[in-house]
Order: C-alpha cells, then structure tokens, then sequence
C-alpha cells in the first residue's frame, strides 16, 4: 500500500469516537472494572517509570491518558511479570517499566503526533535516521498491543554494586532506529548480551519479543479475547 494511502487511513481511523475503536457494549470506567492489575501489588520491587506521564518522550510532553506513574496489566500479564521481576531478583538485577496498559486516547495522540509538522529536536533524539511519516511503517500504528493490556515496554537494572543502573542495551526505550532491532550487528558483545539476559528472562515466563523494538514484550495469554480499553492510567 502507498504511503500516503495508507497514513491517510490510519489518521481515519485514529479520529474515531473510542466506543468503536472499544467496541461495543458497556465501557469500563475505573482500571478494575477493565480488569486490570496494578503491577506494584503483585511485584512492589519493579521500578515504575511511565514515561508518557510527563515529557521525557518522544512527543515532548505529557500524553493523554496518562494520570499517574502505575503500570496496569492484565492479570496474566501481571502475574507473570512479577515473576520475571522475582527471577531477575535472583540475579541481582530490577525491572524497569517504560510503559504498560497505554489507553487508545494514547495511541490516537501518537498517530496525531506523526502527522504534525516535523519536530528537529525529537528527530535528533529519537529517530534521526527516519523521516517522521515514515514511523507510521512498524514503530507507530493505529492500534496498539499496549492497550488490551498485554504489552509491557522495559528494561534491566543492575542492583548487584548496590545503587541500581540500567544496563547498556545499545539505544535508549522508544529509539526508533534499526540499532534498536533484536540483533543488529552494529551493537557491542555487551550491549548484545544485556538485551538477551531480558529477552530469556521474559520469554521464560511466556511474553514474546518484539523485532523492531528491544524493550517491547507481549504476553499471549487471553489475547484474542481483549479489546482495546480507554480507561485513563490512574
């Protein structure tokens, strides 16, 4: 499909009322009666680090949806981070989540964002390799796994010297940019091995990887069965 085509399609899409981007039926108000699950009950060590709360993002300021630091997840999805998190713990190592449960408000606002004029200080930042439209191909859609509430975004903490530090894993979360890719050779042994220690750490418990995206992980359980939800992080 040509580019312009298809960014036109996805804006229509974005710019729908979110009851049918939801579904139709009862939509949830409160994150409980979406049933999602506040990591932090489950998994208190997690560092939580939502990072579309404020501006240190990609779009520059806060996104809507996003009223408080809490990573919601699907109970399964919970559940099994907070495993991941007891079995890093193990090793000297923390979790720390970017992103969790995003509402659709959240991804119609990227879509909105792509195709704003051109933004030179985010481009330098994070995709300085990528004409902005062309995130639309991979890095940016107009739906996204993070809200059915499966996705996780995270990375490594090394706790093992005493003050925790993120480990070297090559770029930094929402780098868009191939060096971000799973396995791109332009990375160092090291960088290489801290994104496979939480590549197995979270295939271990069943979330998948994302190729595009070193710190993007999906759980499968219950997935079909999801729908998009709106409800704010709160």
């Amino acid at each position: 499909m040509r580019l312009e085509i298809r960014c036109a399609l996805l804006l229509a899409v974005s710019l729908l009322p979110v009851s049918v981007l939801a579904g139709a039926g009862s939509v949830p108000d409160t994150a409980a009666e979406a049933g999602l699950v506040d990591v932090a009950g489950l998994a208190p060590d997690i560092t939580v680090d939502m990072r579309y709360l404020g501006s240190n993002n990609f779009t520059g300021a806060p996104v809507p949806g996003y009223q408080a630091n809490r990573c919601y997840l699907r109970a399964p999805a919970a559940q099994a981070l907070a495993r991941v998190q007891q079995a890093v713990a193990q090793q000297g190592y923390r979790l720390q989540v970017f992103d969790c449960y995003r509402p659709v408000r959240a991804v119609q606002a990227f879509v909105r964002w792509a195709h704003a004029p051109a933004d030179p200080a985010a481009k330098a930042a994070y995709f300085p390799q990528i004409d902005k439209p062309d995130l639309l191909n991979g890095y940016i859609s107009a739906t996204s796994g993070h809200s059915l509430g499966h996705t996780v975004d995270l990375t490594l903490l090394d706790c093992r010297s005493g003050a925790c530090q993120p480990l070297d894993m090559g770029t930094p979360f929402d780098f868009f940019d191939p060096r971000a890719n799973l396995g791109h050779p332009a990375i160092t042994p090291v960088q290489a091995a801290n994104r496979n220690l939480l590549q197995q750490a979270m295939q271990a418990q069943g979330f998948e990887p994302y190729a595009m995206e070193w710190w993007h992980f999906s759980h499968p359980e219950q997935r079909s069965a999801a729908t998009p939800l709106d409800v704010p992080v709160h």
